[in-house]
């Protein structure tokens, strides 16, 4: 599998990120050290999770932490691994309080340096904003932790475009590098906004991605398949009503047949089509991979190798004309 830069560091993570926000409780532990191994013996490096993963199914707290902490710990690993994690994440009790100050963050950092059992994280995502605290102190906050060795990198996840741009303007006037990547909600579906559930994530838009293609700030976008909208779709399985809320738009009909299209004409898998549109954006984009088998894992890995045109991007969003 090829890998892709990050700009602006020293991190090559590979082309496709494994995620593992239930890993430990609707994963359990020994299922998720299957679906990491897979993920590693099909060229993956890239793994993310977070504090709060799983933190809303029944079992242990910060479960997606302390699982992959002890895969690490068992397989010596980690020096070999991107790792990436996220705090400032509110309350899931609470998500209407942010928790941004500086004491949340470190607390935060801190506890998951313990779970994952590192010394250092290697990319340090703010899992919400709170746009009432000034850029300055939130940066200041990081570039703190940069310093004192316990993460190498730090991005934002769920931010809205004028406040990264805002934390980047600062960043640069003090000399320091600011966020290195943004974390969004994003794939080739049409979202129904109203119909996430929670009103604190950001999807891609307009704004945000005309910033990305100007600044170049890599993008690792969450929800990268659609939850498997599109397969399901294609193999004629059930939506659960949530997925159909939030899919269902007439658009994506037509983005389904348009993927059914390109992957008869290339023979690639319809999930492969779906992460290689974000790979091969304009701007640097990994998309994060949410499997709960060997098999998903495999065949996510192959999309991380496959490269479609500019036209056949643009053709699986708007249906203009592409280059067979």
């Amino acid at each position: 599998m090829r890998s892709t830069a990050i700009p602006q560091t020293d991190l090559v993570p590979s082309a496709i990120c494994l995620g593992s926000s239930n890993f430990g409780n609707g994963i359990a532990p020994a299922d998720a050290f299957q679906l990491l191994d897979a993920y590693v013996a099909c060229g993956g490096n890239f793994i993310d999770t977070a504090a709060v993963y799983a933190n809303w199914l029944p079992g242990e707290k910060n479960s997606s932490e302390k699982t992959i902490g002890r895969w690490l710990a068992a397989n010596g690993q980690r020096d070999a691994i991107v790792l990436a994690s996220k705090g400032a994440h509110p309350e899931l009790a609470t998500m209407q309080i942010p928790r941004m100050s500086p004491a949340e963050i470190v607390d935060d950092l801190e506890t998951s340096l313990r779970n994952l059992q590192t010394d250092r994280i290697d990319l340090y995502w703010l899992h919400r904003d709170d746009p009432a605290r000034p850029v300055a102190e939130i940066i200041d906050t990081l570039h703190g932790q940069v310093v004192a060795g316990k993460i190498r990198y730090f991005a934002c996840s769920n931010w809205r475009a004028e406040r990264i741009a805002a934390a980047q303007a600062y960043a640069a006037a003090r000399g320091i590098t600011g966020f290195v990547a943004n974390q969004m909600r994003w794939s080739l579906a049409q979202i129904d906004p109203a119909a996430t559930g929670d009103p604190t994530t950001v999807a891609m838009d307009e704004e945000t991605y005309t910033y990305h293609r100007r600044s170049g700030l890599a993008a690792i976008p969450y929800s990268s398949q659609a939850n498997g909208y599109f397969q399901k779709m294609a193999d004629g399985r059930a939506v659960a009503p949530n997925q159909q809320k939030l899919y269902g738009a007439q658009e994506n009909g037509r983005r389904l047949a348009r993927v059914k299209e390109l992957a008869q004409a290339t023979g690639y898998s319809v999930s492969q089509i779906v992460l290689a549109y974000l790979t091969s954006q304009p701007f640097v984009t990994i998309p994060i991979v949410g499997c709960r088998s060997v098999a998903q894992v495999e065949d996510s890995m192959q999309a991380g190798d496959v490269e479609l045109t500019g036209e056949q991007v643009d053709w699986l969003v708007r249906g203009d004309e592409w280059k067979r």
